[in-house]
């Protein structure tokens, strides 16, 4: 008689370890989800493989609680994806898998769950026909909609608007409507429920309104030529090219041929931009994945790219890991957006580095779509790793956009703005232009002094300035959340204070009064925080309503202004002396996307970037050369340092209650193993803001030219900083491949 198999488990925990279990009765596959016992604990667990022998002795083994699911929920190129992840990132491979699941998921929620069906009684029929529900006008509705259309389920319900969930349940205790449970139909002939959209799983495609450009054509073509095989094509279209309809006809191609498209946005606030665009193309569903969906809209987006019920799936950073079987095509849009780069928490991992190896383990062609593309893509483009595709040309007949600097060293300033940028903001409105009017810096000043003693606002809990918001009369801090009110005196000597610098809120304060008549817009995390409030803002702007519109780094992210005739940059310096080597980097995508927004239309754009640093070499390459210009300069200055991408870094970072604390365990990190002549180890240091959330930061960084040797080196190093006594001191986690160096 065989053996009772030996499972070897993954569950949601720091710990770099499986634990082998015994199969209790059904022997799940690997990719399964199981309950097992933990301590005095019942966790969740992912199965990671079967085996017949164990370190442990059989008789110690516990026995597996339950199966979860019958069928793998990571089937098994998802799990030998999120495995070279957990490698890659030397990240505990329990929370790399967990991290794929949605929380719901994650909890033991049932992965392929049947649908509730909605259907009018004859009573039902009849209370309509006569009227019945005169004083209930949403169940009228609902029933009406359930008499038209025989069976409609969530989704359906769902999109009759506001309440009407609450409609059907009052409709079925009336007994004029019944709600049953049905199976989950199979991916072949579904229709979408609980995904945007409906129609054919195939994907039936509507005729596109727009012709394409032989720019856009020769992209298509080549792309689609690479349709059974994988290809990395880095697709550099200037803003206002038409990237997004060379994506739509790509997704057309693979819908056709029965194969599903995964589509990484850096941002959600373009998620339902971009959901609108492919919704109006294609008669399929399609599942959108983001951290803005509630617990359950999540679960069902992801139980419809599990079941294939949705053939493309929409999404932010996570959505890299959506279970997509029959995959045929991934798209990154925006693919240098930082955004892509999960900063904070446990796993730190770049969704667009993984998509570009899930696309070559899956053999399907990935296109990396940007106007500003990372100096990492272009390397790869320049060393034949990726295949570059040129948009340099704007849809219809709109131009690029005339950039000139403003020399504010020759210029009187009103609030942070200039005599020639107010007239030439004048200028355009009286040509009926709209204005967009870009500072990186949310609030009304980022400082509050007294100018008598020099008392200057400071958070109690970071190395960090008080934010002014007027509006709000508060002092916040946009790194802790600390709030406190605005004080109208010093507290140290009583003498007045007053805001020092500028924000979006003094800015279009400042715009409201020279422009008394015109219809200001602001965008910004202090005035838009739901996707309702961004789809007003935008929709002002859209309509003409609002002829001003002043924003941060929200109004860079891809919307289309056809109207904005002028794009004013207020500081461009911030990032002209940083001590991060990627800030110039930084700052050259923000000025050309900023810049991209102007003249979209038939009018010519202007764009004005206010300096007091008009001969750096960064503003004149840009000017003078371009994206590309100041892109070639870039990356023969990382050459020389040996910085990414001819470099390789890892960060291992601590957080303590003391800065002596943080800096000590990561000192006895550097003593545990001297580096090979390959590696380099620099620090430890404190972060620049070294005191953050009552906390204080320090980094040691590990630097290489040899990605193996790097790898090499961690493997080793990782396992004995663990065991470090400080270890259990300190917060402590590695960042590959970082893109933020505090």
């Amino acid at each position: 008689m065989a053996e009772t198999p030996i499972v070897r488990v993954a569950v949601d925990t720091p710990l770099r370890r499986t634990f082998d279990y015994l199969a209790g009765g059904a022997v799940p596959q690997p990719g399964a989800r199981v309950r097992v016992p933990f301590g005095r604990r019942q966790l969740v667990g992912i199965v990671l493989e079967l085996g017949a022998d164990s370190g442990v002795p059989r008789g110690k083994l516990k026995s597996i609680g339950s199966v979860l699911d019958a069928e793998p929920v990571l089937d098994a190129e998802l799990l030998a994806l999120l495995r070279w992840a957990a490698e890659y990132y030397h990240h505990p491979i329990g929370e790399v898998l967990f991290a794929a699941l949605p929380k719901l998921a994650r909890e033991g929620a049932p992965a392929r769950a049947g649908r509730t069906l909605w259907a009018a009684t004859a009573d039902g029929a009849a209370a309509l026909a006569a009227s019945a529900l005169k004083r209930a006008p949403r169940q009228r509705e609902v029933l009406s909609a359930l008499v038209q259309g025989d069976r409609l389920d969530a989704g359906a319900i769902a999109a009759l608007g506001t309440n009407a969930r609450e409609a059907a349940h009052a409709l079925v205790k009336r007994g004029w409507a019944v709600a049953r449970e049905a199976p989950d139909p199979d991916p072949a002939a579904a229709t979408g429920a609980g995904s945007v959209g409906e129609g054919e799983a195939g994907g039936r495609a509507r005729a596109s309104p727009f012709a394409l450009t032989p720019e856009q054509q020769a992209a298509v073509d080549a792309i689609a030529a690479a349709h059974d095989r994988f290809g990395a094509f880095l697709l550099h279209g200037i803003t206002g090219s038409g990237k997004t309809e060379v994506y739509l006809r790509l997704v057309e191609q693979v819908l056709a041929r029965g194969e599903r498209a995964l589509i990484l946005v850096p941002e959600i606030g373009l998620t339902p931009q971009l959901v609108g665009r492919f919704a109006a193309r294609f008669a399929t569903p399609i599942a959108t994945l983001h951290s803005a969906l509630t617990g359950t809209a999540r679960l069902t987006a992801w139980r419809d790219a599990l079941s294939g019920r949705a053939r493309i799936v929409l999404g932010t950073r996570s959505a890299v890991f959506a279970p997509m079987a029959g995959l045929g095509i991934i798209v990154i849009d925006e693919e240098h957006d930082a955004s892509f780069k999960q900063h904070e928490g446990g796993f730190r991992y770049s969704a667009r580095d993984i998509a570009v190896m899930r696309a070559q383990r899956a053999g399907v062609p990935i296109v990396l779509g940007s106007a500003t593309p990372s100096l990492e893509s272009l390397h790869n483009a320049q060393q034949g790793r990726y295949a570059r595709l040129e948009l340099p040309r704007r849809a219809g007949e709109a131009l690029p956009p005339r950039l000139a600097l403003v020399d504010l060293r020759a210029e009187a300033l009103r609030n942070g703005l200039s005599t020639h940028v107010v007239e030439t903001m004048r200028r355009h409105l009286e040509g009926h232009g709209q204005v967009l009017v870009f500072l990186n810096r949310r609030g009304y000043a980022p400082t509050l002094a007294c100018t008598a003693c020099g008392w200057i606002a400071g958070c109690t809990s970071c190395d960090a300035r008080l934010t002014v918001h007027a509006r709000a009369a508060r002092l916040k801090c946009h790194h802790c959340g600390a709030d406190a009110a605005l004080p109208t005196r010093c507290p140290t000597c009583g003498y007045e204070v007053r805001a020092v610098g500028q924000g979006t809120e003094r800015v279009e304060e400042t715009l409201a009064m020279l422009f008394p008549q015109v219809p200001l817009a602001r965008l910004d995390r202090d005035v838009v925080r739901r996707d309702e409030e961004l789809a007003a803002v935008l929709a002002r702007v859209a309509s003409g309503e609002a002829r001003i519109l002043v924003g941060t780094q929200m109004v860079t992210k891809g919307h289309d202004f056809p109207d904005v005739t002028l794009a004013v940059v207020l500081n461009a310096d911030h990032g002209l002396f940083s001590t991060d080597f990627r800030a110039a980097e930084r700052l050259a995508q923000t000025i050309v996307q900023v810049a991209g927004r102007a003249g979209r239309g038939s009018r010519p754009g202007e764009v004005l970037i206010q300096t007091e640093y008009p001969g750096h070499p960064l503003l004149t390459s840009l000017l003078e050369r371009g994206y590309d210009g100041f892109a070639g300069t870039a990356l023969a200055e990382r050459r020389e340092a040996g910085w990414p991408p001819f470099g390789r870094l890892a960060a291992l970072r601590a957080s303590a209650a003391s800065l002596h604390e943080a800096v000590e365990f990561l000192a006895e990190a550097r003593r545990l193993l001297a580096p090979p002549p390959a590696i380099r180890l620099l620090g430890p240091a404190p972060a620049a803001m070294a005191r953050r959330a009552d906390r204080f930061h320090a980094q040691l960084l590990v630097e290489s030219i040899d990605r193996t040797a790097l790898h090499r080196f961690l493997d080793a190093w990782l396992p004995q900083a663990e065991g470090l006594p400080g270890a259990r001191r300190v917060r402590w986690a590695l960042d590959v491949d970082p893109l933020e160096l505090f």
